[in-house]
């Protein structure tokens, strides 16, 4: 353990992929994944000049959701679309003013584009709540196909993200995702380094017990994993402004659970390889693809086909996510974080035995 914790001081690789390599990652799934559809570039086209259309155009411009384009016809604004300049054009018809009069808001037409079907949805549902609010601001019946205005106030109340700001479940999502990869690429490459240097016949010449060898070479990395959470734990809170409302414990239990599946994963395939190159592919194709695709973090599971949700079972970063956001943005809830637990080290359980039957005291 001790010649193990020299090599990661002499190894200036080891130190990129525990320092380095999970700031980069954070920053930039924290800053480049995103799924607020805030500031849409939406054009309003303007067909009638009446006091109320007006009002409702200024009501889409002072939209903190739309970056607004004001024009008077479609055609000019046909081309916008296509280039992508515009992912929506709003009309408001002629005769909007005359219908308001009458003390009923006459249909707008919504036109998205369909070639980013999320935006579209996003863009259709901003576009009606722009047009509903201002139709309860003037106490007008809204249009027959759309939510109308109700006599009553209502305040709605988003409970643990109040700002509904997707960064504050993608962030602590991503850690996980890091985790993974940094837990698996630190002990993917251990056993196969010795391999590859011709130290091993070293150390299978010494009284050693495969027990005590592979210890040795999970430890210190099991201790370099829990600095690598703390380092992404307090960008998270610090730089991405992501509330902490669990306990520091429940995060090491969590965080010393999900490294045990990580680094006998790693520790598998260093072993079975025996070549430091291949181990590190290997680890990344396994660690990172399962973990991005297939664990909730960017795509509900529920929502994915029966079979790739039966699959997503033996992916330990499932268990990982929910208990995360929970416990940054939630707090303590234990019923929700010992079955994870538990599933995690069952997983981590299953890779050491694997690493057990995989390195033997042979040079075959």
């Amino acid at each position: 353990m001790t010649k193990e914790f020299t090599q990661v001081v002499r190894d200036p690789s080891t130190i990129l992929i525990v320092l380095v390599l999970p700031l980069i990652l954070l920053f930039l799934f924290g800053y480049a994944v995103s799924l607020d559809a805030s500031r849409t570039r939406v054009a309003v086209v303007l067909e009638d000049s009446s006091e109320p259309a007006l009002s409702l155009a200024m009501a889409y411009q002072n939209s903190p959701y739309f970056d607004v384009t004001m024009a008077r016809s479609l055609k000019p604004v046909r081309n916008m679309m296509i280039d992508g300049e515009a992912r929506a054009i709003l009309v408001i018809p002629q005769g909007f003013g005359q219908g308001v009069k009458k003390g009923q808001i006459p249909p707008i037409q919504i036109i998205t584009d369909g070639s980013q079907p999320n935006t579209a949805n996003f863009t259709t549902a901003y576009g009606n709540g722009v047009l509903n609010n201002w139709a309860a601001s003037r106490q007008l019946e809204a249009p027959r196909g759309q939510a109308t205005s109700q006599p009553l106030q209502i305040s709605t109340r988003y409970w643990y993200n109040p700002a509904l700001k997707s960064q504050f479940f993608l962030v602590p999502g991503s850690i996980a995702i890091v985790m993974a990869m940094i837990g698996t690429l630190l002990t993917a490459l251990v056993v196969a380094r010795e391999w590859e240097r011709g130290t091993m016949e070293s150390l299978m010449a010494t009284p050693m017990q495969m027990s005590e060898f592979i210890a040795s070479k999970v430890i210190p990395y099991f201790l370099l994993g829990l600095g690598s959470m703390a380092i992404c734990s307090l960008t998270a809170v610090f730089i991405f402004g992501v509330p902490f409302r669990g306990s520091i414990f429940a995060l090491l239990v969590l965080s010393s659970a999900y490294l045990m599946p990580s680094l006998g994963m790693g520790l598998f395939i260093s072993a079975a390889t025996k070549n430091q190159f291949v181990a590190s592919q290997i680890a990344l194709l396994s660690s990172f693809l399962p973990s991005f695709l297939l664990s909730g973090f960017l795509f509900e599971i529920s929502s994915m086909p029966l079979p790739i949700q039966f699959i997503t079972n033996a992916v330990p970063a499932r268990y990982l996510i929910p208990s995360l956001q929970t416990v940054f943005l939630a707090g303590d809830f234990w019923s929700l974080f010992l079955p994870n637990i538990l599933i995690m080290l069952a997983f981590g359980i299953g890779f050491f035995l694997l690493s057990f039957r995989t390195t033997h005291r042979s040079l075959d």
